[in-house]
């Protein structure tokens, strides 16, 4: 049976009287003692937000990453992806809400993001062409476009507020946060990565790389704790390539945004200006890769809104 999905994109959330922080994707609310996170339907290339939506693209980004925090059983930010479990102002749509909505700890975040990655591409494919290696970890010689690595690296960035992320030495992490720190998100990130790469793989996706994101929380011992935080494994935040399409020493499909960014570079947009609207046709053949991506994921039939 085909993935139930909404026809219209929602690009802006609304939620009368309530603080909000718009970013490319999340609009995020301040309920006071904790957050509320809306993943919309925005979607960004080349460090620009889309003037199109993908529709229902923030549903599934949630429901995906509702998935992977219940599978992984890690603490993280997460309390309840039920709008109905909150108390909302009158004008605050709880159905176009629906789906898309996450209620999370409020949380000091860590300033880096952890980057782990079991194949060679995009940025780190750059670094390993001129240098040998990608963020100060020294690889094999005689690696091609997208090979498998012998074992996932850890190759933390900066979180830059516009612009790319900044990949960093390991080094750098280090002092930014302090070593002992480093060193527990360095473990943490690869563990989560492994296992759910071992899990992605079993139902046909390599993930080649993905962001993971950190923040400190008060424990019940009054010392900080590290928790996983906003979206996880995802496709914005992730490469997911079909396995039975492995080849490497050439790019890969992939249920990704990859998809957009090939149209863009057909078009004579320059990657300075505003982006064109995306045709109706890309528009279509994005949603169906992530929704393809979280059924075979998640084994479930995705549902949209209702």
């Amino acid at each position: 049976m085909p993935a139930t999905i909404s026809m219209a994109a929602m690009l802006e959330s609304r939620i009368p009287g309530v603080p909000v922080r718009r970013g490319k994707v999340r609009d995020v609310y301040d309920l006071g003692d904790k957050l509320l996170l809306v993943a919309t339907d925005r979607i960004s290339a080349f460090d620009w937000v889309m003037p199109s939506g993908i529709p229902d693209k923030g549903r599934i980004l949630t429901q995906l990453s509702a998935f992977w925090f219940d599978l992984l059983k890690v603490p993280s930010h997460l309390i309840s992806t039920d709008i109905g479990s909150i108390t909302l102002p009158d004008g605050a749509d709880k159905r176009e809400l629906a789906g898309r909505t996450t209620i999370v700890k409020k949380c000091r975040v860590v300033p880096v993001e952890c980057v782990v990655r079991g194949y060679l591409e995009g940025s780190g494919l750059k670094e390993y062409r001129q240098s040998g290696a990608v963020c100060g970890v020294q690889l094999p010689a005689g690696l091609v476009q997208c090979s498998k690595l012998p074992e996932p690296i850890f190759t933390p960035a900066t979180k830059e507020e516009s612009g790319h992320d900044q990949n960093i030495p390991f080094e750098k992490m280090a002092e930014i946060v302090g070593q002992s720190v480093a060193d527990e998100l360095r473990q943490r990130s690869i563990d989560i990565y492994t296992r759910a790469a071992e899990h992605a793989l079993a139902r046909g996706i390599i993930i080649a790389d993905t962001k993971f994101e950190f923040g400190w929380i008060k424990g019940k011992t009054g010392s900080e704790e590290l928790i996983l935080i906003d979206e996880v494994l995802t496709p914005d935040s992730s490469r997911f390539w079909p396995a039975d399409h492995y080849q490497p020493g050439r790019a890969q499909p992939s249920f990704d945004k990859q998809y957009l960014r090939e149209w863009l570079e057909t078009t004579s947009w320059d990657k300075n200006s505003q982006p064109p609207e995306i045709p109706e046709e890309v528009v279509a053949g994005t949603q169906r890769k992530y929704v393809e991506a979280y059924e075979k994921l998640t084994g479930k039939r995705f549902v949209g809104a209702t």
